[in-house]
């Protein structure tokens, strides 16, 4: 689904729809099997921090949930309206996903920025 793109994040397509919930959120089972891997490489055995993936020029957190279909992205609609290219939803588009210690950074920034969707 991801493959290798920079130092910093791996790049995949995902099907992104907008949701009215926060955060963003992906098929549970995806999620589950990516923070598996992301975090694996790190030497830790929990995926217990959220994914934190960028479309467009926002960066946000991404949780599991088992009403999200298989290869789709549910984002909040603050960060569909970032990113104009999407007229239809659900649209193809290639999301970032970040590594797991520039994950660490992008959630430690977001702690100093409340009240924000997204980074």
């Amino acid at each position: 689904m991801f493959e290798q793109f920079s130092r910093g994040y791996y790049l995949g397509r995902l099907y992104v729809e907008p949701q009215d919930q926060q955060p963003a959120t992906l098929c549970r089972q995806q999620y589950e099997q990516i923070a598996a891997q992301l975090y694996a490489e790190q030497g830790r055995t929990t995926p217990d921090r959220p994914l934190v993936m960028k479309l467009g020029t926002r960066h946000f957190r991404v949780h599991g949930d088992d009403g999200v279909p298989a290869d789709t992205l549910a984002v909040p609609p603050r960060i569909l309206e970032a990113d104009t290219r999407i007229h239809n939803p659900p649209a193809l588009r290639e999301v970032f996903l970040a590594k797991a210690d520039r994950a660490e950074q992008l959630l430690e920034m977001e702690q100093s920025l409340p009240d924000q969707t997204g980074i």
